[in-house]
């Protein structure tokens, strides 16, 4: 074959994909600080799992920390940022007492889970929380409860192992971000087990985003060679979409966070590629991908769209007076 010829490729884009409504708020609060109070603005713990948002962020004079001890004293007067992923009571608490001014970029639906938890505990029920340990919402969604009342349920087998307190009713709620199929199987366990005493959350707990995302890979992957998840590894929701895929009968699955991760090399003779991007993947990094494709392939762009998503979650009234740039909008909506 001809150096210049290049065989065909069909790239399966997903839809939807990237950033969720979560993603963009939680971003466009910390631009919008920025731009009103100035920098620094610093940022308790990644703002959204992706090194290239939190780059560009840092790029503008967020500064990342871990721990509120952290802002030093001449920076008191800093706003600080708390992540999409929600924080425990006792942050807050500690900004307030240290006299710092927040701003709680969390998740609306992680804080509709919060809400859910607590009225578990209100109506005397021992939460359990189904989600993967040492994840930062899952350590904020166990936190607003008091210890001992709250217990992390991971897998299928510690849902028949778990033991309740005697003779306690139980309220379950997920992470936002969990694989849809391994959750339903947990909470069967936990039905099987439990029977009437085990209560469901007022409302679905696994977000709207993360579904769409999971459904539309399952509508990709069936006879992909390959299947490519732009994402983070510490992004629970771009995890799952390879699982997904890996499920759904995609041949390979991959998470990647640019195009430069992508193992050439070991790519092979592929003829159906699939690409999804996790909820805090922004667009850019797809058209990075894709773009490095056609120049490899003669690259034929199938779209695997399997919802549409219209929702929009407002900034905190503080900030709402600041104007965006259009070069604003493009970083905050993941265009550049």
């Amino acid at each position: 074959m001809a150096e210049f010829e290049k065989k065909p490729l069909t790239i399966r884009l997903c839809g939807p994909r990237g950033f969720c409504a979560g993603v963009d708020r939680a971003i466009q609060i910390v631009v919008l600080a920025l731009k009103k109070y100035g920098a620094p603005v610093y940022v308790r713990h990644e703002i959204v799992h992706n090194r290239y948002v939190v780059e560009g962020l840092q790029e503008r004079g967020a500064v990342f920390i871990e721990e509120l001890h952290e802002i030093p004293d001449e920076h008191k007067d800093a706003p600080v940022v708390f992540s999409a992923h929600g924080v425990p009571k006792s942050v807050p608490a500690d900004a307030r007492e240290r006299n710092l001014f927040y701003l709680d970029a969390t998740c609306p639906l992680v804080s509709k889970v919060h809400k859910q938890a607590m009225r578990h505990q209100r109506l005397g029920r021992h939460v359990l929380l189904i989600g993967h340990a040492g994840h930062p919402e899952v350590i904020g969604t166990m936190g607003q409860l008091a210890e001992g009342d709250v217990s992390l349920i991971e897998t299928v087998e510690e849902a028949q192992n778990f033991t309740p307190p005697a003779d306690a009713e139980l309220g379950y709620v997920t992470q936002t971000t969990l694989s849809v199929e391994d959750t339903a199987g947990i909470i069967r366990a936990l039905e099987d087990r439990f029977g009437e005493k085990l209560h469901a959350p007022a409302a679905e707990s696994i977000c709207y985003a993360t579904t769409n995302r999971q459904d539309a890979v399952k509508a990709a992957a069936p006879g992909a060679d390959l299947f490519l998840v732009v994402g983070a590894p510490n992004s629970s929701n771009s995890r799952r979409l390879v699982e997904v895929a890996e499920r759904a009968g995609a041949a390979r699955a991959l998470l990647v966070q640019r195009a430069s991760e992508i193992p050439w090399d070991e790519v092979g003779d592929i003829s159906v590629l699939g690409l999804s991007a996790g909820a805090s993947a922004p667009e850019i990094i797809v058209d990075e991908i894709i773009a490095s494709f056609k120049e490899r392939f003669d690259v034929k762009v199938e779209l695997a769209i399997t919802a549409e998503e219209n929702e929009t979650f407002p900034v905190m009234r503080a900030i709402r007076d600041v104007e965006l740039t259009r070069a604003d909008m493009a970083f905050v909506n993941g265009s550049r």
